[in-house]
């Protein structure tokens, strides 16, 4: 099987460059090696993922000349594209890790969690402490009673290393880095990790392109991959773009969001800028995706996180 690579975007608000940068490293990775794109939407939390702003993106990305062989308006077979209406898959993977012993209810509030003396990662996460996995089977009912649980996954005491495609080796001990992760929240929504890790494997995925802040997640990831019996993709993470003020980029950037940008440059000049700062345009003059291919290598992508210099866009 040929690679295939994906782009999956969460539609919370118009795209910005730290989302385009994203797109254009992975459609790269994988048009470089002849290989397939598969667009596909995570729109799992749908108050703040509303069908316009999915729709406003595939339009945003046809304009910047990021195309994909897959994908909610395009087809394929492995849809439906939307993770939205996919949670039958996710239900059928949460049973099989609740068959194994694993999952567990939860009752703990957020509050609860970031009040408790639990350690914090330094992104600012709560390593989950396993409180509710003690609960004894009279607590728990007790505790069903008067709210609706999240589930969590039991992880063992074990050191999960794996070497990432652009940042190198990379280890981490999931009870002491980590700890039980949720699968799905008190509301019904499942979990990031379980979704991505299902809907990767389900359509083919070979190589899964993100920014630096979810190098984290693999390991999780890859615990569910061996849980589940998946073969896992590769992993390439890039560095973060930043704003010019050394502020993460979001969608409420309104400078760096594609509806401004539109208004003051072209699509191959927002390319251009890009893989300038990317490291494989020798200078920010205007590039199409197309052309970008025979310069695109990722041992020209920076391996540290990338402020935007003040009025380059």
């Amino acid at each position: 099987m040929g690679t295939v690579g994906r782009f999956a975007p969460s539609p919370s608000g118009r795209i910005h460059l730290g989302n385009i940068l994203c797109c254009m490293l992975a459609w790269l990775s994988a048009r470089q090696k002849d290989g397939r794109v598969i667009l596909r939407i995570e729109d799992l939390d749908t108050a703040r993922c509303p069908r316009r702003y999915a729709d406003q993106m595939e339009e945003d990305l046809r304009w910047l000349g990021l195309d994909w062989d897959e994908g909610p308006t395009a087809g394929g077979p492995d849809g439906p594209y939307y993770q939205s209406q996919r949670t039958a898959l996710y239900q059928a993977a949460l049973e099989k890790l609740e068959a194994q012993g694993l999952v567990y209810p939860c009752f703990c509030t957020r509050a609860e969690l970031h009040a408790a003396s639990a350690p914090h990662r330094e992104d600012g996460q709560v390593v989950y402490a396993g409180t509710c996995r003690r609960l004894t089977p009279e607590e728990t009912a007790a505790k069903m009673e008067r709210r609706n649980p999240a589930l969590r996954l039991a992880v063992p005491d074990e050191t999960w290393s794996f070497v990432d495609g652009h940042m190198g080796p990379y280890s981490e001990n999931l009870a002491r880095d980590c700890g039980d992760f949720l699968l799905r929240r008190s509301d019904g929504m499942f979990a990031y990790q379980l979704a991505v890790v299902v809907d990767d494997a389900a359509m083919g995925v070979t190589e899964v392109v993100r920014g630096a802040d979810l190098l984290d997640s693999t390991p999780r990831q890859l615990y569910l991959y061996r849980l589940l019996g998946l073969e896992p993709p590769a992993f390439f993470h890039f560095p973060l773009l930043l704003a010019p003020d050394g502020r993460r980029l979001s969608k409420r950037d309104a400078d760096a969001g594609l509806d401004t940008l539109r208004g003051r440059m072209t699509a191959t000049e927002v390319l251009g800028k890009l893989a300038y700062l990317g490291g494989f345009n020798p200078s920010a003059e205007p590039r199409t995706a197309e052309a970008l291919l025979a310069d695109f290598g990722w041992d020209k992508v920076p391996g540290k996180d990338i402020r935007i210099p003040k009025g380059l866009f």
